[in-house]
């Protein structure tokens, strides 16, 4: 089984200088694989991305949240980004492999696919589309209470929760010390990202869907 992440980035075409999320977002993606086998942005600011871990694939769907998140906003009074993104999840199998992403087939990338098109007319940010209904049931209501915090992040709180993603042994003081800010000022963005409750909907993720693929 594969996951394979479906999305787009909402509101892109109001930045003028479209490299402001482009080049970190490539960036992060090269680290994950190759395209255009592995991932591969099309028209601009839509991009399908292919993890072979399947318990992996919500964590870097938060990874990549948190990257589109910090990007300042055109606004220099307001604390939220100008754009978002929109992140649908499947997981299934892979039944066909081409030389680019988009090539590829199988269930996986249909339920990705299915759910990227019921998330833009349900007005939702991040969901999930598996062969376990009543596992998806219960993860989109999760999901969608966990996007609607993410959507609130500030560009602040979404630089703290990439960084604690990709460092999860830092204590409070030593993020504060690579971010530039006191342990007490780490400690008030963290609550303010509703960090704990978001990363616990992770693990309950990873738990089940652990139990469901073994």
């Amino acid at each position: 089984m594969v996951a394979i992440i479906t999305g787009d980035i909402i509101a892109s075409r109001k930045l003028v200088n479209q490299e402001k999320w482009l080049s970190p977002f490539k960036n992060l993606l090269t680290k994950w694989g190759d395209s255009p086998k592995d991932w591969k942005l099309d028209r601009g600011d839509f991009f399908q991305i292919e993890i072979a871990n399947c318990e992996e694939v919500l964590r870097k769907a938060m990874e990549i949240k948190a990257l589109i998140k910090k990007i300042e906003p055109l606004d220099n009074h307001k604390k939220i980004s100008t754009i978002d993104v929109r992140i649908a999840i499947g997981i299934g199998e892979k039944t066909y492999s081409g030389e680019s992403i988009s090539e590829s087939n199988g269930p996986a990338f249909i339920y990705s696919g299915e759910k990227f098109d019921a998330l833009k007319k349900e007005n939702v940010t991040l969901g999930i589309k598996t062969p376990w209904q009543n596992f998806d049931e219960e993860m989109n209501l999760f999901l969608k209470l966990a996007g609607t915090l993410m959507d609130k992040w500030s560009v602040s709180s979404a630089e703290l929760v990439e960084f604690v993603i990709r460092n999860p042994n830092m204590t409070q003081d030593e993020i504060g010390k690579q971010l530039g800010i006191q342990q007490s000022g780490v400690s008030r963005r963290w609550n303010r990202a509703n960090a704990n409750e978001i990363l616990e909907v992770e693990k309950i993720f990873q738990k089940k869907l652990k139990a469901l693929i073994k």
